[in-house]
């Protein structure tokens, strides 16, 4: 058995507003050098050596996860123009396949594809398996088809950096045209079909600028329509659903601003500003055509902490706002979709996610109601400017993704299609509650949690708990299914959520009490999550494993600092764990837009400060009894660079930690591997070191 890399201390101190400190591992940001890389493959094979003893494990929970899977199976077929477009996947093949079929004029009902059986005149449009081949790598990015139905447009990157190179296909005869679009973030057609709208990333990886290209002419000749030049703010565009405007939008996570393109004059006409931006307002628009007039939807925040939806005119939208949804503290207005005849608002009350139908004429709001305490429901698939149904995606902890169509005259919810679970999954044999937790401050704070009936009610007597929590960006935990899940909860584990502040479970008030100077809450709120369930008999401190990825995995190096004898072990995926150096260096990606969420430490030394008390890096303690941790990162991932575990697992051993491993996928992005059996078998490693650490392999 060999002992654990110890990488070299080299001299790099880092000083700013005044402090020092001393960085020894730093020198492992360089990626390109044969040191680095060699320090990177000698963490692998000692993870594989300390993990060899769960190959079975591995291998076990693999199969079992296959064997849950339909591989070969299709999505419910979604309608636009004359056809039905849907995805569908091949026992064996690693990615999707995109396809359609022709549409009879007045049947909007979905065919009923069956798994293995032949679609009459289906067309495939992409197989993403021809398009990796040869290639560790594969995403797919960007994918739309021409409103004439008559050209494909798609994107792909083979390394993970998330820079796309477009392609487009002629439809009526297979040939893939000479435009070719390198380093692109999104794209899609002009409503014509004769052009392509694009944008391209700076060098922080930031979506700035939106350009037209004309098909069969040269790159070098592309229009720019639009620059952002602050580089806090991203780009993003898109058209209207009534393909009318091309809006075009920019946006940090605290401000945005909008500006509209009438289609019915050019395209490349100077884009007319919705409002302007001001510092934290956030807004965001659609186009309805109400008693004939053109009007806009906003959504808003402005003295409005949980937003309201206004309506102005297309013609003047600094003009006269109408008040269609009132603010109401508590309610979080997410967002709206505006159809020919209705609109759609989907918003948050209670820690759930609810829908609700906006009458044109009445403002009143009908709310679809659904039967579960805990679950997740949205609108989506829903290109049609008018058509009989809307369609819905629903799924909770214990219910498997399921796709709706809601008959609009009706109001009758058709189920279409229920993820198929094999091996008997039964959902009435597992079930799923809410509990709330005690912060240090007095918040109560919401644990979801799911369970196997077999083995009892959580609190019946101590089990082994799988503790899950992000809480960053506003972006909510709600309850999902998952095929791989219920191999922990078959062998008795409980799979719980921390839905702490930082996320947006409870609304914008629980977001601005977690980010910035009140970050902390996120991992106090976590650790009184952890402290519930212990006091509460559900489990105990040597059977509970912590896991969060990305921000979630600041949240996992915080906490193992704050409470490491509350954790069996800790599964930290592309952690965040060394933020103050990476946000004070405004050349790294995305660096200067984050300090919208973090503070900017660079120029306030406050920040500065209190960034430092809780950087996971910085405050390991020697000789803490840390449990055993897991540290998972790619090579290529742009968001949280390798180099961030690389040095936390670094200062954890130096401080004493016993059993530290790092992962780290050399051809792999932000999201890890691609494919979905290798994604299977990335998360069967995981899962393995997880039961090992609790005790139920």
């Amino acid at each position: 058995m060999t002992n654990a890399p110890i990488a070299a201390r080299l001299a790099h101190i880092r000083t700013h507003h005044g402090d020092q400190f001393e960085d020894p591992y730093e020198w492992l940001r360089e990626k390109d050098s044969p040191e680095v890389i060699a320090h990177i493959e000698a963490e692998n094979a000692h993870t594989d050596e300390q993990t060899a003893h769960l190959a079975p494990l591995r291998e076990a929970l693999f199969q079992e996860i296959k064997a849950r899977v339909l591989e070969t199976d299709l999505s419910v077929p979604t309608r636009r123009g004359d056809w039905w477009y849907y995805g569908r996947t091949e026992e064996g093949s690693q990615y999707g396949i995109q396809c359609r079929a022709a549409a009879t004029a007045d049947d909007w009902t979905p065919p009923n594809l069956a798994p293995g059986v032949a679609v009459p005149g289906e067309q495939i449009l992409l197989d993403s398996n021809v398009e990796a081949s040869g290639h560790d790598f594969f995403s797919l990015g960007s994918f739309a088809v021409s409103d004439d139905a008559t050209k494909l447009l798609w994107s792909t990157d083979f390394t993970g950096d998330e820079r796309y190179t477009v392609h487009v296909r002629d439809l009526s005869t297979g040939t893939v045209l000479s435009d070719e679009i390198p380093n692109t973030g999104g794209a899609f057609f002009t409503p014509d079909g004769t052009g392509i709208l694009y944008t391209t990333l700076d060098d922080s990886w930031r979506p700035d600028t939106l350009w037209l290209h004309r098909l069969g002419t040269a790159t070098d000749s592309d229009v720019q329509l639009f620059h952002e030049p602050d580089e806090r703010f991203w780009l993003g565009a898109g058209i209207t659903r009534s393909r009318r405007y091309l809006v075009i939008g920019v946006g940090s996570s605290i401000t945005s601003e909008e500006y509209l393109v009438d289609l019915e004059g050019e395209i490349t006409a100077q884009p007319r500003l919705v409002w302007a931006r001001n510092e934290g307002v956030e807004y965001s628009i659609d186009h309805a055509i109400i008693d004939g007039e053109d009007r806009l939807f906003i959504l808003h925040n402005q003295d409005a902490l949980d937003f309201e939806l206004v309506s102005v005119p297309a013609s003047d939208p600094q003009g006269e706002r109408r008040v269609v949804i009132a603010h109401q503290p508590g309610q979080r207005l997410l967002g709206m979709d505006a159809f020919r005849d209705f609109a759609t608002v989907e918003y948050r009350r209670d820690g759930l996610e609810q829908v609700g139908l906006l009458d044109y004429a009445t403002d009143a709001v009908e709310e679809l109601a659904f039967e579960e305490p805990l679950y997740s429901a949205g609108v989506g698939g829903n290109p049609e400017w008018h058509a009989p149904f809307l369609r819905l995606g629903y799924t909770s902890f214990v219910t498997p993704g399921t796709v709706y169509d809601l008959d609009l005259t009706t109001r009758d919810l058709l189920l279409r299609k229920r993820q198929p679970v094999l091996g008997g999954y039964d959902p009435a044999h597992y079930d799923q509650a809410r509990a709330w937790a005690t912060a240090s401050d007095g918040t109560r704070v919401p644990i979801s949690m799911v369970w196997k009936r077999s083995f009892g009610k959580p609190g019946d007597e101590p089990r082994a708990v799988h503790l899950y929590g992000y809480g960053s960006y506003e972006h909510s935990i709600d309850p999902g299914f998952s095929v791989a899940r219920l191999s922990e909860l078959d062998r008795g584990i409980i799979f719980a959520v921390a839905h702490v502040r930082g996320g947006g479970e409870m609304g914008r008030g629980w977001y601005e009490d977690g980010k910035m100077l009140n970050k902390r809450n996120t991992f106090t709120d976590f650790v009184a999550c952890a402290e519930h369930l212990i006091e509460a008999g559900v489990t105990t401190a040597n059977k509970m494993v912590a896991e969060g990825g990305s921000a979630g995995g600041l949240l996992m190096g915080a906490v193992a600092n704050l409470a490491p004898s509350s954790f069996a072990g800790i599964l930290a995926s592309v952690p965040f764990v060394d933020p103050l150096t990476s946000i004070l260096d405004p050349e790294l990606p995305l660096t200067v837009i984050e300090w919208d969420e973090w503070g900017n430490p660079l120029h306030n030394a406050d920040v500065y400060e209190y960034m430092k008390s809780y950087s996971p890096y910085e405050n390991v303690r020697d000789g803490a009894p840390y449990p055993r941790i897991l540290a998972m990162t790619s090579l290529n991932d742009t968001r949280v660079l390798y180099v961030e575990p690389a040095k936390w697992v670094q200062r954890l051993r130096e401080a004493g930690a016993s059993d530290v491993l790092m992962k780290c996928e050399m051809v792999a992005g932000h999201g890890g591997v691609s494919g979905r059996y290798n994604s299977w078998k990335e998360r069967a490693f995981e899962l393995a070191w997880l039961l090992d650490t609790l005790g139920v392999s």
